[in-house]
């Protein structure tokens, strides 16, 4: 059985998240290689953005949609952030992250800017990799993806598939 099957989550899942929107198997990508993934955009990070009013906003939003607040750490200059990016745009993946996040995108430089927002999370120290993946639940404004932040600084190498799931498990109130 597909990791995606065993995805499918009951309506109504996340009374644990104090309202977050209800959970949904992830989306069904039309393609099985990142090979395939068109890239469209390649410059996703604003280097010129105020990175705290940015995670502000989206917080902001997330509480008030009842969606999770993905903030996604990164940089121009990495393979691996712009497929994320670009995965998040295919229109399946879209509609999924659209329903269920709101995105906050900050510019990490080369390791060299915007280190407060990890901080405020608990990510003290230097990033291990990007992009770094913090999903945070707004009611609480925790991150619950703590042991897997790091999880797709290697996207070029997952399947699509692989990263639509990711993008899923979070969702559940109970993800393993």
């Amino acid at each position: 059985m597909r990791k995606s099957t065993a995805m499918l989550f009951a309506a109504g899942a996340l009374a644990g998240l104090s309202g977050v929107a209800s959970a949904a198997p992830a989306p069904k990508m039309p393609f099985n290689t990142m090979a395939e993934l068109p890239i469209v955009e390649k410059h996703v990070y604003d280097e010129d953005a105020n990175a705290d009013k940015v995670v502000d906003d989206a917080l902001a939003r997330a509480k008030k949609n009842k969606k999770l607040l993905l903030i996604d750490l990164g940089g121009n200059w990495c393979p691996d952030c712009i497929i994320l990016h670009n995965l998040m745009e295919v229109p399946e993946m879209k509609k999924f992250v659209d329903a269920h996040y709101e995105v906050a995108l900050v510019d990490v430089g080369r390791f060299d800017k915007n280190a407060q927002i990890g901080a405020r999370y608990g990510y003290n120290t230097r990033l291990k990799g990007v992009p770094t993946v913090l999903v945070v639940d707004p009611s609480t404004n925790k991150v619950i993806n703590g042991d897997r932040v790091f999880a797709l600084s290697t996207a070029r190498s997952q399947t699509p598939q692989d990263l639509a799931d990711y993008l899923a498990r979070w969702t559940d109130p109970n993800p393993q």
